[in-house]
């Protein structure tokens, strides 16, 4: 009974032994590689490939582009590598941004094989290798941001991604030329209050517009009503100036001819019988005016050494009047003398006269 058995074990795992060989034996699949050719001693091997060659199971060389020829049974060619531009599409994944948003997004790699060697024994599977690269980066590089920050630096943020691949992706023999980012999804919400804060802005924006011309036209209103009430005052002022000239003028021609009128009437009552004493009786009547509002001003005053004398202030005053109409006679030589000589001493007695009877 136990000999059947040891014999069933022993069977299954010489039966797994060679199924694990064959695995390893077996090329592993790559999208970056086209069907593998058989050998047949004489290859051409098309424009932008590699084909890797192993002799015996051993790296042996690779193959240009071109007439090749190889031995049968011995070598074998293992890997054909595109030396093409390629294009992965990178799967939609999730990933947390600085302020804590769960965003959805997927991108574009773009990438080429620059040594078919490292890219056949550098690592297992290459395009999955630098898909996975890319999710990874993509992530760490999308928690460094805020969800603001996102949308604004994709392309810093691709350039990131691009450099962090090409820095774990240079002993695989693969350089990545670009990532793009497609498509970038927020949650329901978060587009909701997106759109809210959006309009939001958006009548910020027009309030401090319509704000920003309402202080203008305030300001160019007030500017007019400031510039109409200048040049108001200044024509009022002008128009003032003009009439007070006017008036000013108006005064001094009616001054005038009122000081002439006088003028003309005090020489009229002078010519008359007796006009000297009326004189005489004016300007003793204006020095006694005079003398009464002395020492209300001013404490200094300087008076004359007969100031009490009013008969002598009067006869002085008439003295100089004398005087000063004494040369309108001058064409009449012989009739002045006899005219104005006789008649001033008898005033200045009849003034004598009045002023001891009032005393």
């Amino acid at each position: 009974v136990g000999s059947p058995s040891l014999s069933r074990s022993f069977s299954f795992l010489q039966h797994s032994q060679q199924l694990k060989r064959s695995a390893w034996l077996a090329p592993a699949p790559h999208r970056l590689t086209s069907g593998l050719p058989m050998n047949i001693g004489v290859l051409f091997v098309p424009q932008q490939e590699a084909w890797v060659v192993e002799r015996m199971g051993k790296f042996h060389r690779i193959l240009e582009p071109g007439l090749n020829f190889l031995i049968p049974l011995l070598d074998r060619i293992r890997y054909v590598q595109s030396l093409k531009e390629i294009v992965i599409n990178v799967p939609e994944q999730s990933a947390v941004t600085l302020d804590n948003v769960t965003l959805q997004i997927d991108g574009v790699l773009y990438l080429r094989v620059m040594d078919p060697y490292k890219a056949s024994y550098g690592v297992e599977d290459p395009e999955y290798a630098v898909t996975q690269l890319a999710q990874t980066t993509m992530r760490s590089e999308l928690g460094k941001l805020s969800l603001d920050r996102v949308f604004r630096e994709r392309e810093s943020l691709n350039a990131n991604i691009v450099d962090a691949i090409n820095q774990a992706s240079d002993c695989w023999g693969i350089r990545c030329l670009r990532y793009e980012i497609k498509d970038i999804h927020v949650p329901p919400r978060v587009k909701e209050s997106m759109q809210m804060q959006v309009e939001a802005e958006r009548r910020k924006r027009a309030m401090v517009l319509e704000s920003e011309g309402t202080r203008e036209s305030a300001i160019n209103v007030a500017e007019g009503q400031k510039q109409a009430q200048i040049l108001a005052s200044e024509a009022q002022k002008a128009e003032q100036i003009n009439k007070a000239a006017g008036r000013e003028a108006n005064a001094v021609l009616v001054k005038a001819k009122a000081k002439a009128e006088a003028i003309q009437l005090l020489a009229a009552a002078l010519a008359q019988q007796h006009g000297s004493a009326a004189a005489s009786l004016s300007v003793a009547e204006q020095y006694v005016s005079a003398f009464s509002k002395l020492a209300k001003d001013s404490n200094t005053i300087l008076l004359p050494a007969n100031t009490g004398d009013v008969t002598n202030m009067v006869a002085q005053a008439l003295g100089i009047y004398s005087t000063l109409t004494k040369p309108q006679p001058v064409k009449m030589e012989d009739e002045v003398p006899p005219a104005h000589a006789d008649p001033q001493p008898p005033a200045a007695e009849g003034l004598k006269a009045e002023q001891a009877s009032s005393s």
